[in-house]
């Protein structure tokens, strides 16, 4: 079984007032989950690697089947050039988060990242706003 998981962050001010929001859908496209969070002040890429982590959550706590692949959508060139292995991580902050994410990969049978123009992202990033007003 395949699932495809949406994720965005946003900061305000980098760093500033972040939130974090992702959609998880089936194959067929229907939404499986909806969350957002408040991450309180951080940078905007930092946002993002919280947007995945959050998503690799609510992937967890929904799909049962270890053997499915998890299609990780963003639209952050950076998130994903770095979780892919083609960017090097400078920030230290950045590299644990980035340890966090190798962790919860395991979790899945596959996991492939995929980086996405904003515009199909925008529930993702409507959401990760709504943390915003949510502080």
């Amino acid at each position: 079984m395949r699932f495809f998981l949406f994720a965005d962050g946003a900061s305000r001010g980098n760093p500033g007032p972040a939130g974090a929001g992702v959609v998880l859908k089936d194959r067929e496209g229907h939404v499986v989950a909806e969350k957002f969070q408040f991450l309180g002040r951080m940078t905007n890429n930092e946002a993002e690697y919280r947007a995945l982590l959050l998503g690799f959550a609510a992937a967890r706590e929904h799909i049962k089947d270890k053997g499915a692949t998890l299609v990780c959508l963003m639209d952050s060139q950076l998130v994903v050039s770095q979780v892919r292995g083609l960017y090097k991580i400078k920030a230290p902050h950045l590299r644990e988060l980035l340890a966090k994410v190798k962790i919860e990969e395991r979790g899945f049978k596959t996991v492939l990242y995929k980086l996405i123009p904003r515009e199909k992202n925008a529930r993702a990033d409507e959401l990760a706003n709504e943390a915003l007003g949510k502080r």
